[in-house]
């Protein structure tokens, strides 16, 4: 693996993250590839590796290509590059099936970081799940070989299951974030900093590391509090998208919460046994 030689293509916040992660890992990443020269240059001067802007100066004799560009991009770039048949295709969205590349190329496949990843914020590369997948077993073999150079957790998860993950992290770090933003913009109109709830959201995270998200979910619509309830509803009677948002995140607490309580009380008509002594 470490002989063969790699194309980037694509130099976002995904690339700024894999690329080191590939060249610490010994393998041999040749080029970095993106559609301006600004970014090209950028992951290039980073890496030390060469870099440019037009398609047709990527190396059309890599063994392996590795695309980190958007989802609707990807389809249009592939079929610009000169590619030999014999190369090893892969991308890196959460999103996109494995047989997007059927027809097009006879070896391919899927190398997925499960992550959030932004170009100043240092990660540890190694830690980071990766979800792969194969044309075929011989193909599988290789992407999981690679992927074992980057990453002590590699997990191959089909196209379907990929889609739900990516889902799920929908919800857990975009949809959180942004209320994290909603949260901020609160605080701003009263001249409060946003730093107060660092340390809140720090344990949040922290907690849900050792517990169940249902075990560690506090707050008014946990307990019931109805008169908490109503009042944050009437600090929000000026903003109707935010106030629909708080009634349905509210409910729908409750509704967990009464689901696992109801699957945890023994059901009435359960069978009673007896013991003969």
């Amino acid at each position: 693996m470490r002989d063969k030689k790699i194309a980037l293509i694509g130099a976002g916040n995904v690339a700024h993250h894999l690329a080191p992660a590939l060249l610490k890992a010994g393998v041999n990443l040749c080029q970095v590839y993106s559609r301006t020269i600004e970014s090209a240059r950028e992951l290039g001067i980073k890496t030390g590796i060469t870099y440019t802007s037009d398609v047709l100066a990527i190396y059309p004799d890599c063994d392996i290509y590795i695309f980190c560009v958007s989802d609707d991009a990807l389809l249009s770039l592939f079929k610009s590059i000169r590619i030999n048949r014999n190369a090893l295709i892969l991308h890196t969205s959460g999103s996109l099936p494995l047989q997007i590349f059927k027809n097009l190329a006879e070896r391919y496949g899927v190398l997925y970081p499960l992550q959030t990843f932004s170009r100043k914020r240092a990660l540890n590369f190694n830690e980071i799940p990766l979800c792969i997948e194969g044309s075929d077993e011989k193909v599988l073999r290789e992407i999981r070989v690679l992927a074992g150079l980057l990453s002590e957790r590699v997990e191959e998860i089909s196209s379907e299951k990929r889609k739900t993950l990516h889902l799920a992290a929908v919800f857990a770090n975009n949809f959180v974030n942004h209320f994290y933003g909603i949260a901020g913009k609160m605080l701003e109109k009263e001249e409060l900093d946003f730093s107060l709830l660092r340390p809140l959201i720090f344990e949040t995270a922290h907690k849900v590391m050792l517990l169940s998200p249902e075990q560690a979910q506090t707050g008014p619509a946990r307990r019931g509090d109805e008169g908490i309830l109503n009042m944050h509803k009437s600090l929000l009677k000026d903003e109707p998208k935010l106030l629909k948002l708080y009634t349905l995140i509210s409910d729908s607490i409750r509704e967990t919460i009464q689901k696992t309580a109801e699957a945890k009380v023994e059901p009435e008509n359960k069978p009673m046994m007896l013991t003969l002594w």
